[in-house]
């Protein structure tokens, strides 16, 4: 009979470590939102969520998460960083509600002679006396080593002598931090492995940073060679290049570690991906593992075509496990199968002669660098085989967008549906947000849903200029399904205009 497999606690420190990415700054409703999400869905085990001592905002925004924890029994997952600082640190951490700080220590000589400028006696005497009073004011405590890999590579005598002094505290935690990335997986794997094997009955947390790109497999390693719990961002946000990533560190360890398991939905890590992407400002890179939103995405014809055969290209990596869908560009590199599958999905069918010259077509518009969607395939086989695919339902006839200061910009709109005609007027934050509340109020009256507008991209096209057209591409969501429409124009919100009156046809 197989062993039952090993728990590996997941700490999640986007609001805290992740925050630290140049130019991001959550708001305390933003961060209330991420951590909510964090363990109500995507079921992380724990989230650091701020330092303590950092500015009132903070203080306000760790407030409004502790209260919302407590009245949900949440309140021990959630984390603070504090400093060896006396009591201010704990004071703070009373004040803000919370229950467990994670101490901040020097895990390398070299960072405690240079930076602190004392003895190890010292330094330990310290950790020592906040740990106490932490405790004796109620706080859980887990210590972080500070430059941990450093030591393990320059100072490892200080680094056990430092542990064997830790373990005889009252800490829940002991967390090893590559503060730098610099690590390789084979020294990960040595450090923890000895570590673990040393003090069997103490918890140990692995905390990895990405600057070599390693982030991931360290964390792998770490994990093989004993390591209780790992530290991860969403998106892999952090100082520098970031730390190891939560989406690809979980799909790592659900395919390739069948020994360990972990309380992570995977289905919920697209859905925080997009909220932090947009809450930070930071995009997702396209071809960022299991988030970009490349990365299911076939464009050779070749793989679209090895799909069709007995799915030669799939692996256990499915998009279905994390809520998306496998999807096929359409390019110069597309090929017959590509195209299939995109006219499948629209219900439309080809003989193999008018297949082959819409290929042709979508490998030329490909050539000169224009991007085309499976929205734009029913306006290309009217173009080309001159037919009558193309019965715009929805047509809209006419529109007046006002822009003044210090008034909400509105629109008046004159819209055909069926050949019945509607004339609204509305306002919204902006041009394209008025247009689009005029659009909801006629479709209220049609009884009629409108798709959901998840992602909405303004740029020149390929190889234009600044001063001519400008192209807008949004991805809708409807009846369970994303797709994109394209609109081009020299005035941009004309442009995104007819983007949606492509998408009101297609719906």
């Amino acid at each position: 009979m197989s062993a039952s497999p090993r728990y590996i606690e997941v700490m999640d420190t986007t609001l805290r470590d992740g925050e630290q990415t140049s130019g991001v700054s959550f708001s305390a409703p933003e961060k209330l939102t991420i951590a909510q999400l964090l363990l109500t869905e995507v079921k992380v085990d724990r989230i650091e969520v701020a330092s303590a001592r950092v500015s009132d905002g903070e203080f306000n925004a760790v407030k409004g998460i502790t209260k919302w924890a407590k009245a949900n029994g949440l309140l021990n997952k959630v984390e603070v960083l504090t400093f060896v600082d006396g009591d201010v640190s704990v004071q703070w951490m009373i004040k803000a509600g919370a229950k467990v700080m994670n101490l901040l220590t020097k895990g390398s000589l070299n960072h405690l002679t240079h930076q602190l400028k004392k003895k190890p006696e010292q330094h330990f005497a310290e950790v020592a006396a906040v740990i106490a009073l932490a405790r004796k004011k109620g706080l859980e405590c887990n210590v972080y080593l500070e430059d941990w890999s450093n030591g393990m590579r320059t100072s490892p005598e200080y680094v056990y002598e430092y542990l064997d002094f830790l373990v005889q505290q009252p800490v829940k935690r002991i967390m090893l931090p590559d503060t730098l990335g610099i690590l390789i997986p084979s020294e990960v794997y040595q450090y923890i492995s000895a570590i673990v094997e040393r003090y069997p009955g103490t918890h140990f947390d692995f905390h990895a940073h990405n600057d070599y790109d390693l982030g991931t497999a360290n964390v792998l390693e770490g994990i093989k060679a004993g390591a209780h719990g790992i530290h991860l961002t969403v998106n892999g946000m952090g100082e520098r290049a970031g730390n190891a990533p939560l989406a690809s560190a979980v799909a790592v360890m659900n395919d390739y570690l069948p020994t360990v398991k972990t309380s992570v939905v995977e289905k919920s890590l697209y859905s925080v991906s997009k909220l932090v992407e947009t809450f930070s400002g930071i995009r997702v890179p396209a071809n960022k593992p299991v988030v970009g939103e490349n990365v299911f995405t076939q464009t050779a014809g070749i793989h679209a075509d090895g799909d069709k055969k007995n799915k030669l290209y799939f692996s256990d990596l499915m998009p279905e496990r994390f809520g998306r869908q496998r999807r096929y560009a359409l390019g110069k590199t597309s090929g017959k199968a590509n195209i299939e599958n995109n006219l499948a999905q629209l219900g439309i069918q080809l003989s193999d002669i008018d297949l082959k010259k819409v290929t042709q077509r979508i490998i030329e518009l490909g050539d000169r660098k224009e991007v085309v969607t499976q929205a734009d395939l029913p306006y290309i086989i009217s173009d080309i085989l001159d037919s009558n695919l193309i019965e715009e339902k929805v047509k809209i006839e006419n529109y007046v967008l006002t822009h003044s200061k210090n008034l909400h910009p509105s629109v008046t709109l004159r819209i055909t549906i069926d050949g019945e005609i509607f004339e609204v007027h509305a306002q919204g934050d902006g041009q394209y947000d008025a247009f689009m509340n005029a659009l909801k109020k006629v479709y209220k009256q049609k009884k009629r849903d409108l798709p959901v507008l998840t992602d909405y991209m303004v740029r020149i096209p390929p190889g234009g200029k600044s001063d001519a057209l400008c192209e807008t591409v949004i991805t809708w969501s409807h009846d369970g399904k994303e797709f994109k429409t394209r609109g081009l124009d020299s005035d941009q919100t004309v442009s995104a205009i007819k983007a949606t009156q492509k998408m009101l046809n297609l719906i």
